[in-house]
């Protein structure tokens, strides 16, 4: 909830003191609006993510006696989650292979690497469902953010330091 428009950097800041203050989803469902604000101001978009959370934390509380959901369905009702969330939760909190996460790094290698026309993220975990094993969806995911971020970039794609750039149809090398 808190990644949504977000560094993971900046996340990492701010979930030590988020966590120590509500170290559960009881103690969160009853926090103040205002001081999880205080606490998130930084993330961006703080007041619908305090929503989110809020609400999240409420739902796990009160519906599923304060554990987090173990599929697909029960995850996405939770507010603020979407497949994208619970695909995270379920590979890598549960050792789940639901799907597929689908980041703007992985949106990007897959366009790059042709795995993908697609823009809508929904349709590019479809595709990349249909072209890689179950076992190896979360795996995917982590391996194609970790080369969007240290060698495939937005704004300047190393083609020249990038180990599949003989694979790549945008290869510039």
């Amino acid at each position: 909830i808190l990644s949504a428009q977000c560094t993971d950097v900046q996340v990492n800041l701010v979930t030590p003191a988020l966590f120590a203050k509500y170290p559960d989803a009881r103690a969160l469902s009853v926090a103040k609006p205002e001081d999880v604000e205080t606490l998130i101001k930084s993330t961006g978009f703080f007041r619908n993510k305090t929503k989110s959370l809020l609400g999240m934390s409420a739902r796990v509380s009160d519906v599923h006696g304060g554990e987090i959901p173990q599929t697909m369905e029960e995850l996405v009702k939770l507010p603020g989650v979407g497949r994208k969330t619970a695909n995270v939760v379920l590979g890598n909190a549960f050792d789940r292979n639901e799907g597929v996460v689908v980041d703007t790094h992985v949106t990007r290698l897959s366009q790059r690497l042709a795995l993908s026309r697609e823009t809508d993220p929904v349709k590019i975990e479809q595709d990349l469902i249909a072209l890689y094993p179950r076992e190896r969806w979360t795996m995917l995911s982590h391996l194609l953010i970790s080369h969007g971020r240290a060698v495939c970039d937005a704004t300047q794609a190393r083609c020249e330091a990038c180990a599949v750039s003989h694979l790549c149809p945008s290869s510039r090398v």
